[in-house]
């Protein structure tokens, strides 16, 4: 009987950190897979959104690489000061190859980088009924605004990064400020559920995919 395997998340924000403490891991714990987030450090003494950088991911998971059987990150494609117009994909390899290196002698395979496209907010417009959560700011109009957004693109990961039109920049304009990330985010996607979130989401459900598969092996990569 396999003991599992340790997974630990790196999570650009509160948000994502709730996310996975409520969601994910409930879900990877199925497969045997025990997941647990760790707040990105970003700038000195702080943790959490903001400033998001390949060095900092790196040094992070580097750091972490002893600790844990494998590694991989939540971290929003928009959110990054330096990404330099690579693309998703890109960007995930290249997360890899600055793990590396900090700590040469890091296992790659162990090392899973997931950029969320384009933000974690895209999420949430799998089921836009449950943004019903923002308790001040819902009203028939902000859910047919909402709908209108989501019926507008292909999938949620589709809505796009534009300053003014990024995920959390309609959630803004949608409800006027009221939509708090920190405290709204995680209740909203835990209520759509992570089964229709991949099944609208199928970049976050090929991630996913590879977390379980994590779990059929009895032993750790050493």
């Amino acid at each position: 009987m396999t003991r599992g395997v340790r997974l630990l998340i790196v999570c650009e924000g509160q948000t994502e950190a709730n996310f996975v403490s409520h969601c994910l891991a409930p879900t990877l714990a199925q497969q045997n897979v025990w997941a647990r987030p760790s707040l990105l450090k970003t700038k000195p003494g702080q943790q959490g959104g903001g400033d998001v950088t390949l060095p900092r991911i790196g040094k992070h998971l580097a750091n972490e690489f002893p600790n844990w059987d494998y590694l991989t990150t939540l971290v929003d494609l928009y959110g990054f000061s330096d990404r330099q117009n690579r693309s998703q994909p890109e960007l995930e390899e290249a997360i890899r190859n600055e793990a590396i290196r900090h700590r040469p002698e890091l296992v790659s395979a162990r090392i899973i980088p997931y950029v969320q496209q384009y933000e974690f907010e895209a999420l949430l417009f799998s089921d836009v009924r449950h943004f019903e959560w923002v308790l001040d700011g819902w009203t028939q109009k902000t859910e047919r605004d909402l709908q209108t957004i989501a019926n507008d693109y292909e999938t949620p990961e589709h809505i796009n990064d534009h300053p003014s039109t990024a995920p959390s920049k309609r959630l803004e304009k949608v409800f006027g400020g009221i939509y708090r990330k920190t405290e709204h985010g995680p209740i909203i996607a835990e209520e759509i559920g992570i089964e229709v979130i991949r099944r609208s989401c199928p970049g976050f459900d090929r991630w996913i995919s590879q977390l379980e598969k994590l779990g059929d092996s009895s032993s750790t990569q050493t």
